[in-house]
């Protein structure tokens, strides 16, 4: 078990701000009891698409729930969708998956009474409403009082034909449509437009619960907003209640990608989750004032300050979170280990939201083919090198196509121990928004080198492989008042205007500076250890941008930490960043950092062609490297 001193204040080191306190109990709850009648349960049964299949079940059945949210939507999801709508002729931009989650527990909620709230609706927020529609009318469904079952599904959020026509206008396309990584006009963009989605806040969710809905179904909404909306609807929160609306928003920041609060994907597993196999997905249970609980639904599942700290640093920037309905600080709240198993969070302060809507733009970017070659023994470097530029010159030149990535992996290390260990990887990419440049037939081009090449020349088995399109993220901002967000009822006709009430915005975290250097903090007696023995790391992406997030179980690491770990050190120890712009923000209640690593993914997870896309395993890289610290820290609880 990890031990978490008393916090109290974190002025001494060169910082200000109050540092959270962790207090622990041992004692231990029956799960299906709720803290308190006036709170509102809600339940996150996926983080993306593709998350367990079982979840929504294992979550209904556990009887411990008043809402149950499942987020699938991700910018690469958006892309995929399109695709596969695209496939189907206009129909299907829908996350399938769900619909089959409904057949297995959408009578048992009806039953208890639990509310379904769920973006799954993608590009399609309408037909999936009808298909749960059919569901409920084949089935032959009631709601427990007896009454029929009120889909609802929210729209607005599609705003391609407002992009199209700025684009085909020309002149008209200003600030607000200009790449946020890049700052590059849309007009110069020449690739085909995919999708263009703007990030609704709660508001639609609220209404259309508000309005009877049993079910409610959204296109592209902030993923917090599935809690945001619920929590909102309960209570009866005003649009500009910030402090509430804040609390909800970081606890559904917490709970929008399941597991990784309860266990999953965190650094000290071995301390705190020994076993993986059961964490169960999470509860966020919220007052009347934006506080929240935070819990798991399984038995053996639990919350910690750890977990609940790795998450809330997860895909962020500056402690300004801004989301559509309101702007969270995410330096004014505090964690507490409530029992050994649930994390309470308080204390959040909101502000005005910002005066634009952020929007999610997917291009065609064309199509790929990825030929990976096995290089073993010595001479690793050399050999890539030679089939390299044996590749160009049997494809025609490396000119011909649009864009090329190579990638080699590790060189293996002297005398290997294992024939695997012996090995390295070579990845060459190519890509072209003509199909046939990289086609199948053209990789297959390769394959005749097998008995011409290198020793020991072998490619993956799957080669040759059929190109995969790719699209571009394009991120931007669109003003709200061309965002028309109405919520529908299957089977009715009248649309429902969510009326948008608020008149106080702020556009305060733009102006957010990233830290300064402090002075490093220098001990004659020093150790060389990996960094992760000290500290936790989270990292992903937001578009082509990287997130780091880094954490201090102590006061004393932490002060470490913000002394030492600049962004130019940071630079200094990973080479991927040496020609990037880096940010460092500061969460002193946290005793986190936050680096943000511009356009290390570019052009985003859907066209990039890293061998990790999303840079999920970044933080386990950065904790992988070894540095000199003070003795010290080695021995502070």
């Amino acid at each position: 078990m990890i031990r978490h001193s008393q916090r109290q204040t974190g002025r001494a080191f060169g910082f200000s701000g109050n540092l959270n306190v962790h207090a622990y109990s041992t004692r231990r709850y029956y799960r299906a009891v709720r803290f308190s009648s006036t709170t509102v349960r809600i339940g996150n049964c996926s983080g993306f698409y593709g998350d367990k299949l079982s979840a929504a079940k294992e979550m209904v059945r556990s009887k411990q729930i008043d809402v149950l949210t499942g987020d699938y939507l991700a910018e690469l999801t958006m892309a995929i969708l399109h695709t596969q709508q695209t496939k189907g002729g206009g129909t299907g931009g829908y996350v399938a998956t769900f619909l089959l989650q409904m057949q297995q527990v959408l009578g048992e909620c009806l039953q208890q009474g639990v509310r379904v709230v769920s973006n799954a609706g993608g590009l399609d927020p309408k037909g999936l409403a009808e298909q749960l529609q059919k569901l409920v009318n084949e089935a032959e469904l009631v709601t427990k009082d007896g009454k029929p079952v009120k889909i609802a599904y929210v729209l607005g959020d599609n705003v391609k034909p407002y992009v199209e026509q700025a684009l085909q206008e020309n002149g008209n396309l200003n600030a607000l449509l200009t790449n946020l990584d890049t700052g590059e006009s849309l007009a110069t963009s020449k690739l085909p437009l995919a999708t263009a989605n703007a990030y609704n806040g709660g508001w639609g969710i609220t209404k259309a619960l508000q309005e009877g809905a049993d079910v409610v179904i959204t296109g592209r909404v902030a993923d917090a907003a599935l809690v945001t909306g619920p929590a909102a609807w309960k209570h009866g929160w005003t649009e500009n209640d910030w402090d509430k609306l804040a609390g909800a928003l970081v606890a559904g920041h917490v709970i929008e990608c399941g597991c990784q609060c309860t266990g999953g994907n965190y650094a000290f597993w071995k301390d705190e989750f020994p076993r993986l196999d059961n964490i169960g997905f999470p509860i966020a249970e919220i007052d009347v004032d934006g506080n929240s609980i935070i819990r798991s639904t399984h038995p053996q599942g639990r919350a910690t300050v750890g977990s609940v700290t790795s998450q809330l640093l997860y895909e962020i920037g500056n402690p300004l979170y801004p989301s559509p309905d309101v702007t969270a600080r995410f330096d004014t709240m505090q964690l507490s280990q409530i029992t050994d198993d649930t994390v309470k969070i308080s204390g959040v302060k909101g502000m005005a939201p910002p005066t634009q809507l952020k929007v999610c733009i997917n291009h065609i970017g064309g199509y790929r083919n990825t030929m990976t070659f096995i290089l073993c023994g010595l001479d690793i470097e050399q050999k890539a090198q030679l089939i390299e530029e044996a590749v160009w010159n049997t494809l025609g030149g490396k000119d011909r196509f649009a864009q090329t990535h190579v990638n080699l992996s590790a060189v293996p290390p002297t005398d290997p121990q294992s024939w695997e260990q012996a090995m390295a990887y070579l990845r060459i990419t190519i890509k072209d928004t003509d199909k046939k440049k990289v086609s199948r037939q053209v990789t297959a081009k390769v394959i005749g080198l097998a008995l011409a090449h290198y020793p020991g020349f072998v490619m993956a088995p799957t080669a040759p492989t059929e190109p995969t399109p790719f699209a571009i993220y394009w991120p931007t901002t669109v003003d709200r008042q061309q965002v028309h967000e109405e919520v529908k009822f299957v089977e009715e006709e009248t649309p429902i205007a969510v009326t948008q009430r608020v008149t106080e915005f702020s556009d305060e975290f733009l102006s957010v500076t990233p830290d300064e250097d402090l002075t490093p903090w220098v001990e004659e007696e020093t150790q060389l250890v990996a960094l992760g023995e000290l500290f936790g790391a989270r990292s992903g992406d937001k578009g082509g941008n990287c997130n780091l997030g880094v954490w201090a179980r102590n006061e004393q690491q932490y002060r470490w930490l913000v002394h030492n770990m600049t962004p130019e050190r940071l630079k200094q120890l990973l080479p991927e960043c040496r020609d990037l712009k880096v940010d460092r923000y500061r969460f002193d209640n946290l005793l986190g950092v936050n680096f943000v690593v511009y356009g290390l993914l570019a052009p985003g997870a859907a066209g990039n062609a890293l061998v990790d896309p999303w840079a999920k395993s970044f933080g386990e890289y950065w904790r992988s490297k070894a540095v000199l610290v003070p003795r010290a820290l080695l021995l502070s609880p």
